[in-house]
């Protein structure tokens, strides 16, 4: 049952008195925002949620018949709200996250693979590397890992540019065959 002021500012919101409306939205916003709060989560949508609630409770106002006290009344229009915003997040997301999950599986899957592969790579350089002459390793590591260029090499190793050109040439053209060996019998192994 509404009381004597309920009735009242009920009374003032329908002959059209938006300063009474306003009253009513002060006495029951916190009310209102508690429960959104609680029921979604999170405040941004319990604010969206709590302006959808004070519309409906505004148009709805006219039908409102003060069978129950008119807090009881907000809060069970303010929980239909909830409820349809969580309905409607649930149609939107189960749509939505179908796809994004295939998106999600297969950048997942392939970013998985790649590493594995950058991984396998990484220990089969290594290997060949440790397969080279200790220079030939020095010199790719500068040049290649530690991305020098041949000017700082040479105040690096203190040895000529062109004398590291040539040296640099002849350490790939051994790493290569290393590699190359190495690549076939991995080939032959895992699947021969």
């Amino acid at each position: 049952m509404t009381t004597n002021k309920e009735t009242n500012l009920i009374q003032k919101i329908r002959d059209g008195n938006t300063h009474a409306f306003s009253e009513l939205v002060d006495a029951y916003k916190n009310l209102v925002y508690t429960l959104t709060y609680r029921m979604l989560g999170s405040r941004e949508e319990a604010e969206e949620v709590s302006q959808d609630t004070f519309i409906k409770i505004f148009k709805s106002l006219p039908h409102f018949k003060g069978d129950s006290k008119l807090s009881t009344w907000i809060y069970k229009v303010a929980y239909n709200t909830c409820l349809d915003r969580i309905k409607q997040n649930k149609r939107n997301k189960t749509f939505v996250d179908i796809d994004h999950v295939k998106d999600v599986a297969f950048v997942s899957m392939n970013n998985a693979l790649d590493k594995m592969l950058q991984e396998e790579r990484k220990e089969l350089i290594k290997r060949c590397l440790n397969l080279l002459p200790s220079n030939d390793v020095g010199l790719l590591t500068l040049f290649y890992f530690e991305e020098q260029n041949l000017a700082e090499m040479e105040k690096t190793l203190d040895i000529p540019v062109s004398t590291i050109k040539v040296q640099l040439f002849r350490a790939r053209k051994k790493f290569a065959k290393v590699l190359e060996e190495n690549l076939e019998k991995e080939i032959f192994q895992n699947y021969g």
